[in-house]
């Protein structure tokens, strides 16, 4: 009785999981900001952009600590208040993000020169934009 009862915990451990993953397979995770520009900023922040978040984030992904980047510019807008650019890292997994802080300062040190200077460009950066969104999205493939 005691195995009949062991398998039975066992199943509802499993069949959930299982059916869970009935419909799709896990891809990738993404770690997307929505951002607003402040009017008459959007080439002051897309040249912040290019300058300092590109070779940040393209060292990043020569480490390998993240797979890949995108940034979107929205074309359309629903309200005054909508936001304007996405930007997108991609991660291989969940587990992938385990230690990215660390990893990120020892980045930061190198291709922006440490701390205060990352903090300065923080700074600047909130003068001329605002993060509406910052959203952790998991890609699945359908089966």
């Amino acid at each position: 009785m005691r195995k009949f009862y062991g398998f039975v915990a066992f199943l509802l451990l499993v069949v959930p999981a299982l059916l869970a993953q009935e419909h799709y397979t896990e891809g990738p995770v993404w770690r997307v900001q929505l951002i607003r520009v402040k009017p008459n900023q959007m080439d002051a922040y897309l040249t912040t952009l290019r300058q300092s978040s590109k070779p940040f984030i393209e060292e990043e992904k020569r480490q390998g600590i993240i797979m890949d980047y995108k940034v979107f510019l929205k074309e359309t807008k629903s309200n005054p208040q909508d936001w304007d650019i996405a930007v997108a890292i991609q991660y291989k997994n969940h587990a992938a993000m385990d230690g990215e802080a660390a990893k990120a300062e020892a980045v930061r040190d190198k291709v922006l020169g440490g701390k205060q200077p990352a903090l300065q460009l923080a700074e600047k950066r909130g003068e001329i934009r605002e993060i509406i969104s910052s959203e952790l999205l998991q890609e699945i493939v359908l089966k």
